[in-house]
C-alpha cells in the first residue's frame, strides 16, 4: 500500500518524505526505491513522534507547505490539491481533510470509530469559537508559518489534538475541506486496540486542556476542595471541643480534602506561571 501512496503523492508534491516508525516489513525499502526520502526510527516511537520527525525535516528543507497523510492507503493522495487550496489562497494556515464534511466518508467508517472520533473532537474543541468536525484526521496541510511555530510534544495519537489546541492558542486560521477515507483496503481494523487507543487520546487531550486552562480546571476545584476540607476541620474541632475526642473519619476527610485541594491549587498556579512564561518567550521570539 505504501508504494501506491508514494507514487500518487509524487504527482502532487515536490518532495515525498516517509517516516518509517520502526516497522518490521519492507515499508522503508519500498518507499526509498520509489524515490521517497525515508526517515527511519530504530524502534516504534508512536504517531506523534513520526509527525515530529516529519515537521523537523520539512523545516530543514524550507518547505512552503507540508501535507501529512497516512501511509496505509486510507487517504487519497489525489485530494492533496484540494487540501492545500485554502493555504494557496491564503485563507488558512492549517487545513484538515475532514471525513465528516460529507456524508459518504462518515457513513463508510466503522460505527465505533465514528463515535470515538466525534467524542474526541468534542473534547478538542473545548468551547473554541470555531469548532472543527474531525480532530483526528491525519490528512492535513500546514503553511510555513504554522510549520515553524507549532510546538509538538505528544508522542502518541494525542498529537492530532495537540496541534489544533496549539494552533488555536497561537491564533492560526484552521479550516476543513471534505476528504474521503477508505476502509476497504485492509485497514478496517486498526492494529491498535480501539478502547486503549481511545483512552490514551482522551488522556492526552485532558492533559492538554488542563495545561491550557489550569486556573479554571485545577485552581477552582482546588479552592473548592480546600473549603470542604476546612469545613470538615472545623467540624472536627467542634466535636473535640464539646466531647473531648476526635472522630477519625471526619478528621481524615478534612486532611484528605485539604491535601488534594492544596496539591491541585499549587499545580494550577505552577502550570499557569509556566504557560505565561512560554507565551512571553514565544512573543519575544
Amino acid at each position: 500500500m505504501i508504494g501506491r501512496v508514494v507514487l500518487k503523492a509524487m504527482e502532487h508534491a515536490d518532495q515525498v518524505i516517509v517516516c518509517d516508525d520502526g516497522s518490521t516489513d519492507l515499508t522503508g525499502q519500498i518507499a526509498s526505491r520509489l524515490g521517497a526520502e525515508v526517515l527511519r526510527h530504530q524502534r516504534n516511537l508512536g504517531y506523534g513522534a513520526a509527525i515530529q520527525t516529519l515537521f523537523g525535516r520539512a523545516r530543514e528543507v524550507g518547505a512552503d507547505i507540508l501535507v501529512t497523510l497516512d501511509g496505509d492507503g486510507q487517504h487519497e493522495p489525489d485530494e492533496i490539491e484540494e487540501v492545500i487550496k485554502p493555504i494557496v489562497d491564503e485563507v488558512a494556515d492549517v487545513v484538515i481533510g475532514s471525513r465528516f464534511c460529507a456524508s459518504h466518508p462518515a457513513s463508510a467508517m466503522p460505527w465505533y470509530r465514528r463515535v470515538g472520533i466525534r467524542f474526541i473532537t468534542k473534547l478538542t474543541n473545548n468551547g473554541a469559537k470555531k469548532a472543527v468536525q474531525d480532530a483526528q484526521s491525519g490528512f492535513r496541510a500546514y503553511n510555513r508559518k504554522a510549520l515553524e511555530n507549532l510546538v509538538l510534544l505528544e508522542k502518541g495519537m494525542g498529537v492530532s489534538a495537540e496541534i489544533l489546541i496549539d494552533a488555536r492558542k497561537q491564533g492560526f486560521r484552521v479550516c476543513e475541506v471534505s476528504a474521503s477515507c477508505s476502509y476497504d483496503n485492509g485497514t478496517k481494523t486498526s492494529k491498535h486496540n480501539p478502547v486503549k487507543h481511545g483512552f490514551n487520546v482522551v488522556g492526552s487531550i485532558t492533559k492538554l486542556v488542563i495545561e491550557e486552562k489550569p486556573l479554571k480546571l485545577l485552581g477552582l476545584p482546588g479552592i473548592l476542595l480546600l473549603a470542604i476540607g476546612t469545613v470538615f476541620g472545623v467540624w472536627t474541632l467542634q466535636i473535640y471541643g464539646t466531647q473531648h475526642y476526635i472522630v477519625t473519619n471526619i478528621a481524615l476527610a478534612a486532611l484528605g480534602f485539604v491535601m488534594i485541594g492544596f496539591f491541585a491549587l499549587s499545580t494550577a498556579i505552577t502550570l499557569y506561571a509556566i504557560s505565561r512564561l512560554a507565551a512571553r518567550q514565544r512573543n519575544n521570539h
